[in-house]
């Protein structure tokens, strides 16, 4: 099965969901990227469809946004 993967940009509402999706779905299930940390995975991100981090797409390609952390914009500045 391929994972989800949960991108996010490292502050106090990323990490806080990180947690949350861990232990929903198990590590073993999803891929976490950091954004700040992986520049170079943004435009994956934005081919994907991520608006805001934090962001969890699915296997299928669904893009569940949660909460609000940062705009893409501001995790590309």
């Amino acid at each position: 099965m391929k994972k989800s993967v949960f991108y996010h940009a490292g502050c106090p509402v990323c990490v806080s969901a990180e947690h949350d999706i861990i232990s929903l779905i198990g590590q073993d299930n999803v891929e976490i990227v950091h954004l700040g940390d992986n520049k170079e995975r943004i435009e994956e991100a934005d081919k994907a469809g991520v608006k805001s981090v934090p962001a969890l797409v699915t296997p299928n390609g669904n893009v569940l946004h949660i909460n609000f952390g940062a705009s893409m914009k501001e995790v590309k500045s």
